[in-house]
């Protein structure tokens, strides 16, 4: 074993990050909570309408969350209030981005579908590194909104 090999990430705040994933195509959500388990964090819960997605609210700190869910198009106002409410980080993630134009309030920025594994981990390792203050370079795939002042 390697002793000198660089961690991908400090075990302490950034692994504590829970992920909240909000999207109603099963096979898309199970994709997306592999990649965030591969990455050492805990998945929350899949949701896939908002009344599930504000149940398992207050155990995020990150949300994935889709525009168009079972309930209608009812994405930016659960990724509105995640943030507003409870806090969490959110990323957008649709096939459909300029229907966000300049962004939703609280949220961090959105995803183009269809997404490879490794933008959902940069992109996933950027909110971290948000929420617990640092800096860094946000990926090339995702699209930043303009930051709000609260």
């Amino acid at each position: 074993m390697l002793t000198n090999v660089p961690r991908r990430r400090p075990p302490s705040e950034a692994a504590k990050q829970r992920v909240l994933i909000v999207e109603d195509e099963f096979l898309i959500a199970l994709d997306i909570a592999e990649t965030v388990e591969n990455m050492g964090l805990k998945v929350t819960g899949l949701a896939n309408a908002r009344k599930h997605a504000l149940e398992l609210a207050p155990l995020a700190d990150i949300a994935i969350v889709d525009v168009n869910l079972t309930d209608g198009r009812t994405g930016p106002d659960i990724g509105r209030e995640l943030a507003r409410r409870y806090g969490v980080t959110v990323i957008f993630m649709t096939g459909n981005p300029d229907d966000l134009k300049d962004g939703v309030e609280g949220s961090l920025g959105v995803l183009t579908k269809p997404v490879m594994p490794e933008a959902v981990e940069r992109t996933i390792d950027y909110a971290v590194t948000d929420r617990l203050g640092g800096t860094t370079a946000a990926p090339r795939e995702l699209k930043v909104f303009r930051r709000n002042s609260h």
